[in-house]
């Protein structure tokens, strides 16, 4: 990532986005027929890398296995027409540690559901679901819009 977009990011602004629990959108791509493939997900950032909880059987795992090369959209639309976007691209990493696993998924899922919420039957399950991985991008090239 050059310096000028890390500077972008580094506005109060972007970090004060990024830190709200908006869906994200995360681009993989068929390397066999070059068929994008592109899904909303829950995702944490830590200041360096964004994390993502994903389940091996899913079609964007088994992109990922076979190419690293992965986009993570967030944005928002406002009804006044106002957007705020960041864009991440760059190689993506496949945590499958199960003790790092849980971790990143317990912080990614009390995000969206919040304390009370990830304690419910499902994310507790998915939590130490020997299937679930976490997609670790730690960005290349960052683009973001909007933001004043």
């Amino acid at each position: 990532m050059n310096t000028e977009q890390l500077e972008k990011l580094r506005r109060p602004e972007f970090q004060k986005f990024l830190a709200q629990p908006h869906l994200a959108r995360l681009g993989t791509s068929n390397p066999r027929t070059n068929q994008p493939h592109v899904v909303p997900v829950w995702y944490e950032w830590d200041g360096e890398s964004i994390y993502i909880s994903a389940f091996v059987s899913t079609r964007k795992v088994r992109d990922i296995y076979r190419n690293r090369r992965i986009s993570v959209l967030v944005d928002i639309a406002e009804k006044d027409g106002a957007t705020m976007a960041v864009l991440f691209e760059g190689a993506a990493e496949i945590i499958e540690n199960p003790a790092l696993v849980q971790k990143w998924a317990t912080s990614i899922y009390t995000r969206y559901l919040g304390p009370e919420g990830v304690l419910a039957e499902d994310p507790q399950s998915w939590i130490v679901d020997p299937e679930n991985r976490i997609i670790k991008l730690t960005p290349e090239a960052v683009y973001t819009w909007g933001g004043g």
